[in-house]
C-alpha cells in the first residue's frame, strides 16, 4: 500500500506517540479513509444511490489488546478517554463517545470484546463533510474486531457504524459513509446502492483528480436541519404511496396530492438525483467527463434551491472553481450547512486552481479556506505493526 506524504507523517506521529506514552512498539496498526461524495447527496437515507469515493485523508490508531476489559485511548487531537466495557454508558459529548458507541452496537449484537489501548491521529478535517465520524467509527470497529477475534465483514461492520452514528450519536444518517470508508477502491469511485448494499467500482480516469475545497465553516449534523430533512423526505415518500423516494418517480411525485410545497421540493431533489448519480456513473465509466460535471453543477443546483441546504460559502466556492480552467464540474459535497465542496479538476491544473480559489474566496469573505487535492483510497485496513 503506497501511502501520501502527508499521511505518511500522521503514522510516523502516530506510532511515535504509542511508543512514547508505553515504551514499546503497537501490535497493530488500523488505518480508515475519510470520504468525498461525487454525487447523490442525501439520497443514501431514502434508500437510492450514491457515488463516493475513499480518499487519502485518513486516520490512524496504533494499539495494543488489553485484558482487563479497559478501553484506553489518547487522540492527538483531543485528549485521553477511556471506559469499561462491563457496561457501557452515554457521557458528556466527547470524541471518546464514538468509541463507546461501538463497543455498545458489538455487544448488542452478541459478540464478547477485548479491551485494548492505542494511540489515534489523522487528517480528515473535523465536520468539513469528509466523514471523520465513519472513518473513527470503522477504525474502531477494526481495532475492536482484531484484539476480539471477530470476523471482519465490511458490510456488515457498516451497517453497525450507521447504528453508532444513529442510536448512540444521534444523527439519523444513512449507510453510504461507512459502507465506502470500509469498501473503498484506490483509483475508484464506488457506486452504491443504499437499498440492497450492492457496491460496483467505477475507475477514476487517468489524467484528472478531486479537489476538495473547505469553506472553513461548520456545521452541527444533531443541531442542524439534517434530521428535519430526512423526515420532510419520509413524509413525502408517505404522500407518494412509497415506502421510499427511491421508489418515486418524476410522474408519481407530480400525481401526489397533498404535499405541502416544502416537501414537495425535497422530494424532487431526492428524486431527480437518484437520476443524476446513475447517469454520472455511466458518464464516469464511458470517460464523458464533460457530462459527468454537468450532472455535478445541476446537483448543486438542486441542493441549493430545492433541498435547501447550500450556504452563501458553498455556492461561492463552487462558483470560483467552476470559473477556473481545468475544472470539469463542481458541487457542495456532504450533508451541507457549511463544509466542502468537490470539484473534478483536470490534474495537470489542480495546484494552481486550488491556489486561485483559496486566494480569491479569501478575498470576497475574509474567511480562510483549505484545499486538498486528494485521490481514490482503499478502504479501511489494518496491518502488524512490530
Amino acid at each position: 500500500m503506497s501511502i501520501p506524504q502527508g499521511a505518511t507523517d500522521v503514522r510516523r506521529e502516530v506510532l511515535a506517540n504509542f511508543e512514547g506514552l508505553y515504551g514499546r512498539s503497537p501490535d497493530l496498526l488500523v488505518r480508515a479513509p475519510g470520504r468525498v461524495n461525487l454525487i447523490g447527496e442525501h439520497t443514501d437515507y431514502n434508500d437510492g444511490f450514491v457515488l463516493p469515493a475513499a480518499i487519502d485523508r485518513e486516520l490512524w490508531i496504533a494499539l495494543r489488546r488489553r485484558t482487563d476489559g479497559q478501553v484506553l485511548a489518547r487522540s492527538l487531537d483531543f485528549g485521553e478517554g477511556r471506559f469499561s466495557l462491563e457496561g457501557v454508558s452515554r457521557g458528556e459529548d466527547s470524541w471518546i463517545e464514538y468509541l463507546k458507541g461501538v463497543a455498545w452496537a458489538l455487544t448488542k449484537e452478541g459478540h464478547r470484546l477485548s479491551g485494548w489501548e492505542g494511540v489515534l491521529g489523522g487528517d480528515v478535517p473535523i465536520g468539513a463533510g469528509l466523514s471523520s465520524s465513519a472513518a473513527l467509527e470503522m477504525a474502531a470497529l477494526r481495532a475492536f474486531a482484531a484484539v476480539s477475534g471477530i470476523p471482519w465483514k465490511p458490510k456488515e461492520m457498516a451497517l453497525l457504524g450507521q447504528r453508532v452514528e444513529n442510536e448512540w450519536i444521534g444523527v439519523n444518517s444513512g449507510i453510504m459513509d461507512q459502507l465506502v470508508v470500509g469498501l473503498g477502491r484506490k483509483y475508484h469511485a464506488v457506486l452504491i446502492d443504499c437499498r440492497s448494499l450492492e457496491v460496483e467500482a467505477v475507475p477514476l480516469p487517468e489524467g484528472v483528480t478531486l479537489v476538495v475545497l473547505d469553506t472553513g465553516t461548520r456545521r452541527g449534523l444533531v443541531g442542524s436541519a439534517y434530521n428535519e430533512r430526512r423526515q420532510q423526505c419520509e413524509a413525502a415518500a408517505a404522500g407518494c404511496g412509497a415506502p421510499a423516494l427511491r421508489d418515486v418517480d418524476a410522474a408519481m411525485l407530480e400525481a401526489a396530492g397533498g404535499l405541502d410545497p416544502t416537501a414537495r421540493r425535497r422530494a424532487r431533489h431526492v428524486v431527480t438525483e437518484n437520476e443524476r448519480t446513475l447517469q454520472a456513473a455511466d458518464a464516469l465509466s464511458s470517460g464523458d467527463l464533460e457530462r459527468l460535471g454537468r450532472l455535478m453543477d445541476q446537483s448543486h443546483a438542486s441542493l441549493r434551491d430545492d433541498f435547501e441546504v447550500s450556504t452563501e460559502a458553498l455556492d461561492l466556492i463552487v462558483d470560483l472553481a467552476r470559473s477556473q480552467p481545468g475544472c470539469l464540474g463542481a458541487r457542495m459535497t456532504g450533508a451541507g450547512f457549511g463544509g466542502c465542496a468537490i470539484a473534478l479538476v483536470e490534474e495537470s491544473r489542480a495546484a494552481e486552481l486550488a491556489d486561485r480559489v483559496t486566494e480569491r474566496y479569501m478575498d470576497a469573505l475574509g474567511l480562510q479556506p483549505e484545499a486538498y487535492v486528494c485521490g481514490a483510497a482503499d478502504g479501511v485496513s489494518i496491518t502488524q505493526a512490530s
